[in-house]
């Protein structure tokens, strides 16, 4: 199959707003690609490179991106694509920059200037094209005529697209029969939206279980007898440096476990939370486990549980997973939890968790379902502070105190229809000189471009920023703004994928 096949189907997709008319595209295109080549031709549709980063800049892809109008006629394949990325992603050692700049070069000369342009964007990750992984999976299973469920369910399993793809394409429908809950393979944790109040939440879900929302590292752990290994919220693992979480872990009474839980750092005086910027430095470290455990002990709180002695929960209620969790754990390190559908309790509830240091409270249906990587409305943030998760798009050059440092964020939310991010506005706010200083250079290694006094960037980093309001405001793409929004932190636990959507935004304004 030539690569102009999926340029193509990529601008069709872009270039229509009507959902069906995508789907139908992007159906056809994945029908008609080799069974070899179904996850790598799925990837590209998303946006996505099965190779993951590639480890070049914008810079580097500028001097070749431009040269010339391109190469006359589309020759190259998908199978010369892949390859090259795969080359391209295995060099390594002295010499290697020139080699994968000769082997980019070689690449981008070959293309037409449609499929160059394409190529750089999937490669810097800016592939706007409205064909977010949801939809394209939703395609493979109209391609497929497979139910839309099973799909679904299978890449929250898989946590991979291209797997999903490429077992559709080999085996048909019986092909996803092999991604199932699995002991060692971390699963996208369950996301959850937010209501303004208690009030709100009670009438969306009836009676429900309240937790305490606990401001630490979501921490997914597996058992199986004496082994024991901790994934983070980004499904990197972390066991070596949470040695306190695999000890208690292993003391549990049952054999064979998948929990969901939060570690968090107390104050060993109070025994209240610190800061979630005290609890990640517990994670990622490899060196200094031993004096970090002395100097900022973990505590953690189980609130599902997934797998218990090979009995797979994420299809049964919440209401069947906490009596399961509760025997797993012998009912220890449990987090606070009340089931209630009186507003006053859940209220005095949430009182009490503010009043322990903690962020507020969760509402969990009791019906729900575990569906892992889905942000739905069975799960509700309660907070007294609105906050919203968004992507920093950009940076402007400070001035006077902040001169050399990278100070005015633009602030973006995911737009799972078109794809990309929808710009909101700004913010300066909530910076300390070690925030700037830290963002300047963590901007600056994902520089995509500038103009005057703007640094453009890879939508990678995740802000929690706080705000008053939601405003209309025709000057953004979006048609809304926040009032006095400021900085609360960076959330190096959530990727852009995790943003808070233009939609659940604009739901916000007046």
């Amino acid at each position: 199959m030539r690569l102009v096949e999926i340029v193509e189907a990529s601008r069709d997709v872009a270039g229509t707003p009507a959902r069906l008319a995508k789907l139908a595209r992007l159906a056809d295109c994945l029908r008609r690609l080799p069974v070899a080549l179904a996850g790598t031709g799925a990837a590209y549709l998303a946006g996505e490179l099965p190779q993951g980063r590639l480890g070049i800049g914008y810079a580097g892809l500028r001097a070749h991106f431009g040269e010339g109008a391109g190469a006359p006629d589309a020759t190259l394949t998908l199978t010369e694509v892949d390859a090259a990325f795969t080359a391209l992603k295995a060099e390594a050692g002295a010499g290697s920059a020139r080699r994968r700049s000769d082997r980019l070069a070689a690449l981008l000369g070959r293309a037409t200037a449609g499929e160059r342009d394409f190529l750089v964007r999937l490669i810097i990750g800016e592939l706007r094209q409205g064909a977010l992984e949801s939809l394209v999976g939703e395609a493979l299973a109209r391609a497929h005529q497979v139910p839309s469920g099973r799909v679904r369910r299978a890449l929250m399993l898989a946590g991979a697209l291209p797997a999903v793809a490429q077992a559709l394409a080999e085996e048909g429908p019986a092909g996803l029969d092999r991604f199932d809950l699995r002991l060692f393979r971390p699963v996208q944790p369950m996301l959850a939206d937010s209501a303004d109040e208690v009030a709100v939440a009670l009438e969306q879900l009836g009676e429900a279980a309240f937790e305490y929302k606990l401001d630490g590292a979501r921490v997914q752990v597996h058992k199986d007898g004496e082994e024991v290994r901790v994934w983070s919220r980004q499904l990197n693992e972390v066991t070596a440096a949470v040695p306190e979480i695999v000890e208690r872990v292993r003391a549990l009474p049952a054999r064979r476990l998948v929990l969901d839980g939060e570690a968090i750092t107390m104050d060993a005086g109070a025994r209240r939370p610190l800061p979630f910027q005290v609890t990640m430095r517990r994670f990622g470290r490899r060196l200094d486990v031993a004096r970090l455990r002395q100097e900022l002990p973990l505590a953690v709180w189980w609130f599902d549980a997934l797998l218990v002695d090979g009995d797979v929960l994420i299809d049964r209620p919440l209401a069947e997973r906490w009596p399961a969790l509760a025997a797993a754990t012998g009912d220890q390190g449990l987090v606070p939890r009340l089931v209630t559908g009186s507003a006053e309790q859940a209220d005095a509830f949430i009182a009490r968790a503010l009043a322990a240091g903690h962020e507020g409270a969760m509402a969990k249906g009791l019906a729900s379902l575990y569906t892992a990587g889905r942000r739905g409305q069975e799960w509700l943030k309660l907070k007294p502070a609105r906050t919203l998760d968004l992507v920093v798009l950009g940076a402007e050059w400070g001035s006077g105190r902040r001169r050399g440092w990278l100070s005015n964020l633009h602030l973006g939310a995911r737009d799972p229809d078109q794809g990309g991010f929808v710009m909101l506005g700004k913010t300066f706010k909530g910076m300390t000189d070690e925030v700037l200083r830290w963002q300047t250079e963590a901007l600056l290694a994902r520089e995509i471009g500038r103009d005057a006094m703007v640094v453009h960037v890879r939508p990678e980093l995740v802000v929690e920023i706080a705000f008053s309001d939601v405003q209309r405001s025709p000057r953004y793409p979006g048609g809304v703004t926040l009032r006095f929004a400021r900085l609360k932190r960076y959330r190096p636990d959530k990727r852009a994928q995790d943003a808070d959507t233009i939609g659940q935004v604009q739901s916000l304004a007046p």
